[in-house]
């Protein structure tokens, strides 16, 4: 009929939704497509690949770490003995350049434990800390271990020679003191003796006489090793000096290295 009112349509009521829907979807944030997600989320995945490969690497560095620890450890080691150190000899010396002179040193140290064990180490640097530190650690490096008759004194005398440089080293009875100078009282002294004569012959270079006094150091023996090496027992070599077999057996039960 002409006069009744028009009825509104699907159509309008479909776009009016769409128009709504799509204002609403303006008014809320903007989030990125699936597809791209994906993307990003592959990308995530060849980051954590890459994390992968370093975590890898992390563990060839961890293995680096190890071996600094157990060097550590080493030197953890020296430091819980309680080692002595004792400075020899610095020596500085001087490169003239253009702008003036620059100073270099070289220090010589002695290191010890007190109990038979004795090392020597020299190292040169700009500055007298470092160049101490570099001796000392060389000195740690190359410690020997030389037998102490009752933890005091040598077994036997002995001779030492490097260069122009002779020792004397003898053996002595308790209270005699060292009775040695200069560099030699200084490697008695770190090696824990506590009585010994000795004599210098020829130079006084330090370093030439800490090397002939290391000389005849390394060529002394015990009798339980000339016993080992002899096949024999450390009685035996002990009873051919005139003493009795029951003074021999007390020398060789008295003898610990």
């Amino acid at each position: 009929m002409e006069g009744s009112t028009p009825t509104p349509t699907t159509a309008e009521t479909e776009a009016h939704a769409n128009q709504s829907a799509a204002q609403g979807d303006e008014g809320k944030p903007k989030t990125a497509p699936a597809p791209e997600a994906n993307a990003r989320g592959g990308r995530g995945g060849g980051g954590g690949g890459r994390g992968g490969r370093n975590d890898n690497r992390g563990g060839g560095r961890g293995r680096g770490r190890g071996r600094d620890d157990r060097r550590g450890g080493r030197g953890g080691d020296d430091d819980g003995e309680e080692l002595i150190e004792k400075l020899v000899h610095i020596n500085r010396v001087a490169k003239v350049v253009k702008g003036g002179k620059r100073f270099g040193f070289a220090a010589l140290v002695v290191v010890g434990d007190g109990k038979g064990r004795v090392g020597f180490g020299h190292g040169k640097a700009r500055e007298v800390p470092e160049a101490i530190n570099k001796a000392t650690a060389a000195a740690k490096k190359k410690m020997i271990r030389v037998p102490l008759k009752e933890g005091r004194t040598l077994h036997h005398d002995g001779r030492g020679h490097f260069g122009a440089g002779k020792v004397v080293v003898r053996s002595a009875p308790a209270g005699t003191g060292i009775i040695a100078g200069g560099p030699m009282r200084a490697v008695f002294e770190a090696l824990g003796v506590s009585d010994v004569v000795t004599k210098s012959v020829g130079t006084s270079n330090p370093y030439n006489m800490i090397r002939a006094t290391f000389d005849g150091l390394n060529n002394q023996s015990s009798p339980k090793a000339v016993a080992q090496r002899r096949g024999k027992k450390v009685a035996d070599l002990l009873g051919r000096a005139g003493a009795s077999e029951a003074e021999a057996a007390a020398d060789a039960a008295a003898v610990t290295e």
